[in-house]
């Protein structure tokens, strides 16, 4: 598979912006030409950059836009300029205009008809210059690198652009201490892997619910008699209602309405009540900054990996390819090691293996997943070679995992 001349073909990756309360606002959609491409700078061949664009974009229909979230997406001059920007659909999609992009009057005329079309418009990796200044009285957001800029350059450009309309993002925040220092200095969005890669903290004790839910899993993997397992769910009140809640929504796609935990264990079996409690776990998430978000990737993830490995894997292989990305982030939820998380779950060796070193049987797949999350996509085209998964199919699979968590409504 050679994806990286193959002008109809583009990866996609996506990152999630949070706003002022951690709750998740849009995410930024990251198309390339190919992996060794850093950025979506189209404009030396915008034959085959529109191509790409216009492609993957009209192939997801009203998918990519992923329920009522925003799609901020990377526009260079070329594509600023095209035409094809209004196949989009304006009121759900944010242009961010690339740092290389000079505020002429022809393109600030064109951000403005834009602008009156119904886009929104950010300014990307913004630095204050004569060239980028009129940009800034058509603004919808602006976009702060904290990384390249420094917290203290950071700071005093965001002071210096409040006398501006444009909402401020605060983009690559990696530390609970940038993010507190950034939403006091009145950021409104956030966008970085503070939330998703914190640094492992002290062990928090397992609470009740968490209890619950742990010795469920485990029930079900020893093949508890049906009983117990009702017994179990009727023990915890709030547990019982959100099991209901998920099973009876459109999600699932069940014929009936269930009545009780009995009919529920009967209709489905097993395995799908063990995919239910994975969620549950995930989204009785510890109530951290960003914990929504996370939740709602950690779920994303598991959909994602279960869709690529459908291509290869069947049956309790696929659940098991669910269970690992659906786990993957629940020593950041939980604030404890892999290891101490993987103590309270009897999961097979093959999915502890994936969890604590992303290798075994579902490895590849987990960390074709985390590439994609990656706004600098950097492995994702070797990792997908190895699978033999192509862009087409990891398109696919990101939009339908999105939309799928979006049907489910956690």
């Amino acid at each position: 598979m050679n994806t990286a001349t193959n002008s109809d073909s583009a990866f996609i990756g996506r990152q999630p912006i949070l706003d002022r309360h951690q709750k998740l606002m849009g995410y930024e959609l990251l198309f390339r030409l190919n992996e060794s491409a850093s950025t979506a700078e189209f404009s030396s061949d915008l034959q085959a950059g529109t191509n790409v664009l216009v492609n993957t974009l009209s192939n997801m229909g009203a998918e990519w836009l992923v329920g009522d979230k925003l799609a901020f997406i990377n526009v260079a001059q070329a594509m600023l300029q095209s035409n094809f920007l209004e196949l989009l659909q304006p009121q759900k999609a944010v242009l961010e205009i690339v740092e290389s992009v000079n505020a002429t009057p022809a393109l600030i005329e064109r951000a403005r008809e834009l602008r009156a079309q119904g886009f929104s418009i950010a300014l990307d990796d913004f630095v204050l210059t004569p060239q980028t200044a009129p940009f800034l009285e058509i603004a919808n957001y602006v976009k702060i690198d904290i990384r390249e800029l420094g917290m203290e350059r950071a700071l005093a450009l965001s002071k210096q652009l409040r006398r501006y309309p444009a909402l401020q993002v605060a983009e690559k925040v990696e530390t609970k201490e940038e993010f507190r220092v950034l939403h006091d200095a009145g950021f409104d969005a956030f966008q970085g892997y503070y939330f998703a890669r914190p640094e492992t903290l002290a062990a928090k004790v397992i609470n009740p619910a968490y209890a619950n839910i742990l010795s469920l899993l485990n029930m079900l993997r020893n093949n508890a008699e049906i009983k117990q397992i009702e017994e179990a769910l009727k023990r915890d009140v709030a547990l019982s209602f959100k099991l209901l809640r998920y099973i009876n929504s459109a999600g699932f796609g069940l014929s009936c309405e269930i009545q009780s935990f009995r009919h529920a264990v009967t209709i489905l079996g097993y395995q799908k009540l063990y995919r239910w409690l994975t969620l549950l776990l995930v989204t009785a998430a510890a109530e951290t900054p960003g914990a929504s978000a996370l939740m709602k990737l950690a779920i994303t993830r598991g959909r994602f990996v279960e869709l690529i490995g459908q291509h290869f894997l069947d049956g309790s292989d696929r659940d098991n390819l669910f269970i690992v990305g659906v786990f993957s982030l629940l020593d950041v939820m939980l604030e404890m090691p892999m290891e101490k998380v993987l103590e309270n779950l009897l999961l097979p060796e093959t999915v502890c293996d994936a969890l604590l070193t992303q290798q075994g049987m579902y490895g590849p797949f987990l960390k074709l997943a985390i590439a994609c999350e990656n706004p600098e996509l950097n492995e994702l085209e070797s990792l997908a070679e190895q699978l033999q998964i192509t862009p087409e199919m990891l398109n696919k699979a990101q939009m339908s995992a999105l939309t799928w968590v979006e049907q489910i409504g956690v």
